[in-house]
């Protein structure tokens, strides 16, 4: 048979093999495939589906632009584009043997800068794999990325190493993992750009529950607070604009938190690294990730405890965020910026272990109960939810011990008012649950925060040309 452009050798068994598929395709029998049938297709015959590639298919091979694929069309793509997964296949297979393993994988992505371990690569091998050998020859290869975009292992493993890139409205402090091209060519800044309006729009959104829950660490055990009387207490004193005192600070220490951050991360690793050719482990990634986290924390400090004076102040106390630090400084000191310095830095460790851990180990869950299915975007979504909720659990005590530090006027400074005094004062008088004051309304802006930051996350990244391949 022939297209318009060119002539297209098929044979017969070809012809009767791509018919077979196209009738697949054609969810709704109409001779013709629409993004609907596409999407709906590839969902029921368990291929991956990263988002935005069905769209990029069409865009690509759809030549009269009517949105929808017709056989002539579709053959064309298919013969195209088997010429580009038998060169990928090629260039993966480095012993030529028609296979392609593990070990292969893990070289290849290596290759592109890109640490995959071993248990991964065997993974996505299984999704391939028809025989159980935990090894693919050229048929499998076809068969399961003819209908995706040709770097779609790359989009899955682009996933896995920024979902952490979503703000849930705390401070996230093991950071993502760029690939060398990445890093050469720029691609990094325009995440953490994206990143950052991310954070600023879902921490905005989400400020009254983070005041709400600065105030139950602060005040909640004197005036017996619920969420109920919280809101009509900042209602009372200040009005509806005082649901957002302390949100401008906290928006505007993204930037420089994210920089200093990424930088000191890049850094640390290398230096575990030194001249060694192995990628880091989780071990070291977490120390590294720790380490970045508080060095970012330490430069921006004073920033934290300006947000947490901000938010508690009460109407006309401060001007703004200058006049907070002026007024801080003169009759305070300069120390009182660092005050809840040292079970912040505590808090890092625990925090930062038990996310990593558990989004790895949820991560991993998934993949082995799903050998067929690639994690989408939702499911990688949960499991960082579920590890920061779990990181936030362990160290949202020595958070409520920094807050009620941080709150502290230096004039009014008791003998109870040093971390260890806080913690057996709360002890004392309150038991254990005085230690979680506030974890509710903490909770509650989780998913809108994970919300409204994915969503704002992919259109910055879009509009700054960030493709998800």
């Amino acid at each position: 048979m022939a297209s318009d452009e060119q002539d297209i050798v098929v044979s017969p068994e070809e012809e009767k093999a791509l018919h077979d598929l196209f009738q697949k395709l054609d969810m709704n029998k109409d001779g013709r495939i629409d993004l609907t049938d596409l999407t709906k297709a590839m969902e029921n015959m368990q291929l991956p589906q990263v988002p935005g590639h069905a769209k990029q298919f069409f865009e690509k091979y759809d030549k009269d632009s009517d949105g929808q694929i017709n056989f002539d069309e579709f053959v064309k793509y298919v013969k195209e584009h088997e010429k580009d997964l038998m060169s990928y296949f090629k260039n993966i297979d480095t012993n030529s043997d028609g296979y392609v393993d593990a070990g292969e994988i893990v070289e290849t992505f290596k290759k592109l800068g890109v640490h995959v371990e071993k248990s991964e690569a065997e993974n996505l091998l299984r999704r391939m794999d028809r025989d159980g050998t935990l090894k693919i020859d050229w048929n499998e290869w076809r068969e399961y990325l003819i209908l995706t975009p040709s770097q779609s292992i790359h989009d899955v493993l682009h996933y896995w190493r920024h979902s952490s890139i979503i703000d849930i409205g705390e401070n996230g402090l093991v950071p993502d993992d760029f690939t060398e091209t990445e890093l050469k060519t720029g691609i990094w800044w325009r995440h953490l750009v994206a990143g950052g309006a991310a954070g600023a729009v879902s921490r905005t959104a989400t400020a009254p529950l983070d005041r709400l829950k600065v105030l139950f660490q602060v005040h909640g055990s004197k005036h017996n607070m619920t969420i109920k009387s919280g809101f009509k207490q900042m209602l009372e004193e200040g009005g509806v604009i005082s649901l957002w005192r302390g949100n401008g600070i906290n928006v505007i220490k993204i930037a420089p938190e994210s920089a200093i951050k990424f930088m000191a991360y890049e850094q640390i690793k290398a230096i575990f690294k030194g001249d060694s050719t192995k990628e880091l482990g989780v071990l070291e990634r977490l120390l590294s990730g720790s380490m970045a986290g508080a060095i970012s924390q330490t430069i921006i400090y004073p920033m934290e405890v300006l947000k947490t004076r901000l938010a508690l102040r009460k109407t006309g106390q401060y001007s703004g965020i200058f006049d907070c630090a002026k007024k801080v400084a003169k009759y305070e000191g300069l120390g009182s910026f660092y005050r809840g310095y040292i079970p912040n830095l505590l808090g890092i460790i625990p925090y930062a272990g038990i996310d990593l851990a558990i989004y790895e180990t949820l991560k991993k869950s998934y993949m082995k109960k799903n050998k067929n299915k690639d994690p989408g975007i939702m499911a990688l979504l949960v499991c960082g939810t579920v590890s920061s909720t779990c990181g936030q659990l362990a160290s949202y005590p020595l958070a409520l011990v920094r807050t009620r530090l941080q709150a502290q006027v230096r004039s009014e400074a008791r003998a109870k008012d040093t971390m260890s005094g806080i913690f057996k004062h709360i002890l004392k008088h309150e038991g254990l649950k005085g230690l979680y004051r506030g974890i509710a309304p903490n909770f509650l802006k989780v998913a809108p925060a994970v919300s409204i930051s994915y969503v704002v996350y992919e259109q910055a990244r879009t509009a700054m040309g960030i493709k998800s391949s």
